[in-house]
């Protein structure tokens, strides 16, 4: 249930701070969320409105794999005029394979460092591949470069077999996984082996 995520956010508004990521690639296609049917630039401003409503602001907005992409860059300004800081991070040569490339001051140390103030570093974004990993390795690489002791923990709904598949958490997975037409099903014969 959404709401119980935004009230436990709402409990600790005081603590965190918000980062949305998209990819520009997304904004670029018109990528439309299948589980709402509305593009992935518009989910981002229709989630900065639903985290308001919540009384907590967004911090700042990530535009991941950034190349000039003109559709990326008027969405920059929107919501720029908005009051929103915007923050741009690049696509690294050889990602995500070539570790050395990707963590030195030529991968994560090109991108720009996104200050926070806050102990708890919320990283959201609409669907799959919006960049929200490589954000938290990027930001933990500036951190480690600051001498500052920062952590990662990564919060994820993933299907509980033992619920309905029609629960409210099993849901939930399939709408974060529409992009890979994953579902939640019944196997069959671990059915059959263990009841």
């Amino acid at each position: 249930d959404p709401n119980v995520k935004m009230r436990l956010l709402q409990m600790l508004k005081d603590k965190i701070d918000v980062i949305l990521c998209i990819h520009a690639g997304a904004i670029e296609r018109n990528k439309i969320r299948a589980d709402f049917g509305i593009t992935y630039d518009v989910d981002v401003l229709k989630t900065i409105d639903d985290f308001r409503e919540w009384g907590i602001d967004i911090k700042a907005v990530v535009i991941t794999r950034y190349e000039n992409q003109s559709p990326a860059r008027l969405f920059k300004n929107k919501l720029e005029l908005r009051g929103i800081k915007v923050y741009l991070h690049y696509p690294i040569k050889g990602y995500p394979s070539d570790v050395d490339m990707i963590v030195s001051d030529k991968g994560y140390g090109a991108n720009e460092y996104i200050s926070t103030d806050k102990p708890i570093v919320i990283v959201t974004g609409p669907g799959p591949g919006s960049g929200k990993l490589a954000t938290c390795l990027n930001n933990l690489y500036h951190e480690y470069k600051r001498g500052v002791k920062a952590g990662y923990a990564k919060f994820e709904t993933f299907p509980i077999w033992d619920l309905p598949l029609d629960h409210k958490v099993n849901v939930a997975y399939e709408a974060a996984t529409v992009d890979f037409r994953d579902e939640v099903m019944i196997d069959i014969d671990n059915l059959n082996a263990y009841n």
